[in-house]
């Protein structure tokens, strides 16, 4: 599948988790959905990321997760969700799986 044609899928399955988040009680506010090279590289360099992250692609995002406006920062937390965007398709991603809880990608040329 071609890079257009994963950014469409994520596109459309996006919604999905996002409904299935206040379905479950929660609400949501969008974290980064897209991360210049030099960013990433900046991340990577400093530890919290890495160099060619699928966010450069627009084909992941970060989401910050509340219920009852309490803010939940744990991988923990987004298990519920992450299980749930398992579910849609076999490209997508949870980065609980790599210690990065609020991570929702499709994978691309081998990365997650």
């Amino acid at each position: 599948m071609k890079l257009g044609e994963r950014q469409r899928l994520f596109a459309k399955l996006l919604p999905r988790l996002i409904d299935k988040a206040y379905e479950l009680g929660y609400e949501i506010t969008l974290g980064e959905a897209w991360r210049p090279p030099e960013t990433a590289a900046a991340y990577d360099a400093a530890g919290k990321g890495i160099s060619n992250s699928l966010h450069i692609d627009k084909l992941a995002i970060d989401l910050n997760l509340f219920k009852d406006g309490v803010y939940l920062p744990h991988t923990q937390d987004h298990e519920p969700l992450g299980i749930f965007w398992e579910s849609l398709h076999s490209e997508c991603r949870w980065g609980g799986r790599f210690n990065d809880g609020n991570h929702y990608s499709i994978t691309y040329n081998g990365r997650k």
